[in-house]
């Protein structure tokens, strides 16, 4: 069961196909082109900034992984683990906590010893 921030993530956001949500949609085009004036010239297409996550719901978000704090890094919007190195992307404006989903910053030198024959 979902408790705390979770459950305000999926509350704030409508079901995608649910009976709002086509003016939603709608309503949040009219905001990234400007007035809304229907000319459909599309003229903020391509230089809309990315979403960055809500700052009151940051302090709840760890890393999956190491279930430490991970910080945003607005340049690439991505959540960052500087521990493990890895970072989290943010898509429209939520998060992918999904560790598959992660990439590596840095590569880590192998440890001396691994090696297998």
């Amino acid at each position: 069961m979902l408790r705390g921030p979770a459950l305000l993530l999926l509350l704030r956001r409508p079901a995608p196909g649910g009976p709002a949500h086509g003016r939603h949609c709608h309503r949040q085009q009219e905001r990234e082109q400007g007035s809304g004036s229907g000319s459909g010239s599309g003229s903020g297409s391509g230089s809309a900034r990315p979403q960055p996550p809500e700052p009151s719901l940051l302090r709840f978000l760890v890393c999956p992984l190491s279930k430490r704090p991970l910080r945003y890094e607005e340049a690439t919007n991505e959540l960052i683990n500087e521990e493990l190195g890895i970072a989290y992307p943010i898509i429209d404006g939520i998060p992918n906590m999904v560790p598959e989903a992660a990439r590596m910053t840095h590569k880590k030198a192998p440890a001396e010893g691994s090696e297998q024959p």
